[in-house]
């Protein structure tokens, strides 16, 4: 039965034109995936579905058919119609709403039925606990089963073993599950998925892909999902069509559309041999420990020495917890060691990164470039803002915007693209491209040593591989020494030169990514490999 229909849809930012003339049909129950790159319009065409003032189209209409409740205005999907609304009080009767001209009450009624799970966006109650989010979530707080459904949506997302952890707390991957569980626990009619697993491990995104299927797919609740990864697409979708610069470039079933999508991701550039230098950064024994009072002395980091050479693409691989993330911190001199050394060379002067002052620390870290996992870029500041004065790089104009050109060249836009994105806010832009801009607002300050944290998280694969092109050309041309904080073994053995292994804090080997992955446990491979498995 017809849910959605999209009609001759387009939009334009900035007289640019994202949307070109979209039409679409979205059935009650179907499981529709859009692909494409970044920048192909996928989440401009969720939002608009979803009903964001800023998305509204130039031309074109979206009709949502519904059954709706004249007693309570609730809608529910077509199939609803002559049923009694849960109120008790009306029949669902038939209507027809088109969503950018329907009258206050109709477009809330949507919106209010609608579930989303956005990329890189978690939006929990950091301070609550598991069940708490999940509790919040539902429509009824009285409904006494709500904990038994709470706890249910916890099991399929396989959580139940957090249930009492506080939101803050959890990783990356675990929050983006505890968010899917929030959505259903909404009992949407709608579910839009935009880049739901662009963060994820391969194993963690199964797990998500396994609950979608189970709380979504299997109670025939009509999902759209935006993926740039043709896995997802392939796993999920009853159909498929592909987004090209904002026109509808192929459209039919997975097993059609994928393929033709997957022929067109480039192959890696051959590059030359890169002479590696002296050591740079040197680990002793470096430990870092927390106290919680819910788990004791936590050991982030635990005895790790390491050493890693200048000129070199070093890569620190592991699971979600392993610790990566906070020896980088460490390594960046964002928070201090518990014991042990490490020391970083300037010149020919190695600095004690565990001291304090503009005399040790304080003297490396200007020279130290992080894109954090969850970075942010100044929304209120155009694109040419974040790259120059939003990190108080003062340069005269046209020297800055030649800067700024020359770094989006070198995390893979092309020069024409680079020139279009200088006038641009981030909220114009997709999440991929908002990764490389945030790589590039990096690479911009020419620092020695640049630590990126999982920095493929939200690419598509085409994309994914220029900005593996980025980071062995910034490493050519401007001399850099790269440290990779990554669970992407297939990325780290294309672009590093060697790979550090960490378990629970402590490091288990070292040495060439090929030699790496012959140590990994079958759980490892199974997370943290896909094609080369």
């Amino acid at each position: 039965m017809s849910f959605i229909e999209v009609k001759n849809i387009t939009k334009l930012f900035d007289n640019e034109i994202v949307l070109d003339n979209i039409n679409l049909n979205i059935e009650e129950g179907e499981v529709l995936g859009i692909l494409g790159r970044s920048g192909s319009g996928k989440s401009v065409l969720l939002n608009m579905l979803r009903g964001i003032p800023e998305y509204e189209p130039e031309k074109g209409e979206i009709i949502y058919n519904v059954s709706m409740c004249s007693e309570c205005d609730r809608v529910e999907l077509p199939s609803k119609e002559g049923e009694t609304c849960r109120c008790g009080k009306g029949k669902l009767e038939k209507k027809e709403i088109n969503l950018w001209k329907a009258t206050r009450q109709d477009f809330s009624s949507i919106k209010k039925r609608i579930s989303i799970m956005l990329q890189r966006t978690f939006a929990l109650y950091e301070e609550k606990s598991v069940i708490e989010n999940i509790m919040e979530a539902f429509e009824d707080h009285r409904d006494e089963d709500n904990v038994n459904k709470a706890i249910n949506l916890l099991k399929m997302t396989r959580m139940e073993h957090r249930i009492t952890h506080i939101a803050r707390d959890l990783s990356g991957g675990e929050k983006q599950r505890i968010v899917l569980a929030r959505q259903l626990a909404k009992n949407p009619m709608l579910f839009l998925a935009d880049e739901p697993t662009g963060t994820l491990d391969p194993k963690t995104a199964e797990v998500l892909h396994s609950a979608l299927l189970k709380g979504v797919k299997e109670k025939e609740i009509t999902m759209i999902i935006n993926s740039h990864w043709p896995e997802v697409i392939q796993s999920l979708s009853d159909r498929v069509i592909w987004l090209d610069e904002g026109k509808i470039k192929e459209e039919g079933s997975a097993d059609e559309v994928v393929p033709k999508f997957v022929e067109e991701i480039p192959h890696l550039q051959q590059h030359e041999e890169v002479d590696i230098g002296e050591p740079l950064i040197k680990m002793d024994n470096l430990k870092k420990y927390y106290f919680s009072v819910a788990r004791g002395v936590v050991k982030s980091v635990d005895g790790v020495t390491l050493t890693i050479n200048e000129g070199q693409i070093a890569s620190i691989v592991g699971l979600s917890g392993a610790g990566k993330t906070t020896l980088s911190k460490v390594i960046a001199g964002l928070i201090e060691p518990s014991g042990g050394e490490i020391e970083i060379r300037l010149g020919s002067e190695w600095i004690d990164m565990s001291k304090k002052g503009p005399r040790h620390r304080g003297r490396v870290t200007p020279h130290i470039g992080l894109l954090h996992q969850d970075f942010s870029l100044y929304p209120y500041k155009t694109i040419l803002g974040n790259l120059t004065d939003a990190i108080s790089l003062d340069l005269p104009s046209e020297f800055a915007k030649m800067k700024s050109l020359h770094v989006l060249t070198a995390v893979g836009f092309k020069e024409e693209e680079a020139a279009k994105l200088l006038t641009k806010y981030p909220d114009q832009m997709s999440g991929g491209e908002r990764h490389r801009v945030a790589i590039a607002q990096v690479l911009i300050k020419e620092p020695t040593i640049v630590i990126l944290d999982e920095p493929t998280g939200t690419m598509d694969p085409i994309t994914r591989r220029d900005v593996t092109e980025s980071i062995l050309n910034a490493r050519e041309e401007l001399d850099q020494t790269f440290v990779i904080i990554s669970h992407d073994m297939d990325f780290v053995l294309e672009c590093c030169d060697t790979a550090a292994l960490m378990r629970d804090g402590q490091l288990l080997a070292e040495g060439e990514p090929e030699t790496i992955v012959g140590e990994l446990t079958s759980q490892e491979r199974s997370k943290m490999l896909n094609k080369h498995n």
